[in-house]
C-alpha cells in the first residue's frame, strides 16, 4: 500500500509517521518543503530498520509538485497547514493547497482514501447553551468572520474538501483534534490563557480543555486511514478525563515550573484580549486565537462524542487507559505499545504520563 503524509515535518506529522512505522508499514512517502528539517523523521526511521521513508520535497500549492507528491497513493494523510503568519499566506497554504492536492489525487484515477486533519476549532460553540455536548453533530461555525485566522482557514479547508471529495471520487475522512500536546509542543493553549507583558492571564477557568496527547492523536489518524467504515465520517479526537483549564495551569505550576499568573474574570477578559490584539497588530495581520468568541462547556460536560457517543452506543471510541491504548473506528481496532526505555523529552511529557498513564 502506497501511503503519503503531507506536513510530515511538523509536530503532529512526525508523530504520525512514527506510528505508521510502528504499525509495520514498510514504506511511507513523507512530503516536506524544500530545505525542511528531517532530523526527527530520520530518528524515527532509525528505530524501524525494516521500514523506510521516501522523502518527497514538494510544495503542494504548485500543481506539478502536488501530482509528484501523491502519484500512485492509496492513502493520503493531509496535515500540511500554516499555524500562523499573514492571513493570505495561511489561506494559500490551507485552502488553496488542499484544493490543489485533492485535484492531483483525483488525476491519478485511483480510489484513494484521504484523511484530512481539521480542528476542534471549526465548531460554532458560542451559540450553544451552557453545558451543551459538543460532538460531531454540533453545527460548524456560522460566523467565521468573528474568529481567528487559523479557525477560519480550517473551517474553509474542511468545507472545500467535503464539497470536492464526492465530485472527484475521493474517499474522505475528517478528524478534528482538540489541543494537541506532548514533547516538542506548546506548553499552553490560548484556551487556557495568554502571556501578556510577562504575566500569564488565566482566562479558561472552569472550561474543559479538550486535550489530545500527540501520540494518541497520531494513532487515531492512522486508524482513520485503515478503517473501511470511516469513509465519509468526521471524528473528534480528544483524550478521556479532560482537565479544566484551571486544573491544567495548576498542575503545570506544580509539575513543570512556577508561572506567574493572574485569574481574569470573564467580564475583564475583553480588555485583556483587546490589549493582546494591540501587541500582535504588527504580526503581518494575524490575530491571537484567544480572541475567539467561544464558550466551552463547564466541568463535567462531554466535549467529544468520539468518547461520549461510545458510552451511549458502544461504538466509535478512542480510549487512553492506564496500561493500554486502543482505538476502535467502525469495527477496526488496534492496540500499540510504547518502548519502555523511551527517553522523556520534557517535564510536561512526564506530567502527561503521570496523569494519563504510560501505554504498555
Amino acid at each position: 500500500m502506497n501511503i503519503v503524509v503531507t506536513g510530515a515535518g511538523g509536530f503532529l506529522g512526525g508523530a504520525l509517521v512514527e506510528r505508521l512505522l510502528a504499525h509495520g508499514v514498510r514504506e511511507v512517502g513523507v512530503v516536506t518543503r524544500p530545505g525542511g528539517k528531517r532530523t526527527r523523521l530520520d530518528e524515527a526511521a532509525s528505530r524501524y530498520p525494516n521500514s523506510r521513508l521516501r522523502f518527497i520535497e514538494a510544495n503542494v500549492i504548485a500543481p506539478a509538485d502536488a501530482r509528484k507528491a501523491v502519484e500512485g497513493a492509496d492513502v493520503v494523510y493531509h496535515l500540511a497547514a500554516a499555524m500562523k503568519g499573514a492571513p493570505a499566506d495561511m489561506y494559500l497554504n490551507g485552502v488553496v493547497g488542499t484544493k490543489t492536492l485533492l485535484e492531483a489525487i483525483a488525476a491519478g484515477k485511483r480510489k484513494t482514501r484521504v484523511v484530512l486533519v481539521s480542528s476542534f476549532g471549526v465548531y460554532g460553540v458560542a451559540d450553544q447553551g451552557r453545558g451543551a455536548l459538543v460532538n460531531e453533530d454540533t453545527p460548524l461555525e456560522s460566523h467565521p468572520e468573528r474568529r481567528d485566522v487559523y479557525s477560519q482557514v480550517k473551517l474553509r479547508q474542511e468545507q472545500l474538501a467535503r464539497e470536492l471529495a464526492p465530485k472527484l471520487g475521493l474517499d474522505l475522512v475528517v478528524l478534528r483534534p482538540g489541543v494537541i500536546y506532548g514533547p516538542g509542543g506548546s506548553a499552553f493553549s490560548s484556551r487556557v490563557g495568554l502571556n501578556l507583558f510577562g504575566v500569564f492571564l488565566s482566562l479558561g477557568g472552569s472550561n474543559l480543555l479538550p486535550l489530545s496527547y500527540v501520540d494518541n492523536c497520531a494513532e487515531a489518524i492512522v486508524l482513520a486511514g485503515q478503517a473501511p467504515g470511516a469513509a465519509g465520517q468526521a471524528y473528534n479526537v480528544n483524550d478521556d478525563d479532560l482537565p479544566t483549564c484551571r486544573d491544567y495551569l495548576r498542575e503545570y505550576k506544580k509539575q513543570v515550573t512556577p508561572v506567574r499568573s493572574v485569574p481574569v474574570p470573564t467580564p475583564s477578559s475583553r480588555c485583556c484580549l483587546s490589549a493582546s490584539n494591540v501587541t500582535t497588530a504588527g504580526r503581518r495581520g494575524s490575530c491571537p486565537p484567544s480572541s475567539r468568541p467561544t464558550r466551552a462547556p463547564p466541568r463535567g460536560a462531554a466535549t467529544s462524542s468520539t468518547t461520549a457517543r461510545s458510552r451511549r452506543s458502544g461504538g466509535n471510541s478512542w480510549f487512553r487507559r492506564k496500561k493500554a491504548c486502543a482505538v476502535r473506528l467502525n469495527g477496526c481496532e488496534a492496540s500499540w505499545a510504547l518502548r519502555t526505555d523511551l527517553v522523556l523529552g520534557t517535564q510536561l511529557h512526564r506530567w502527561g504520563r503521570a496523569r494519563y498513564g504510560n501505554p504498555r
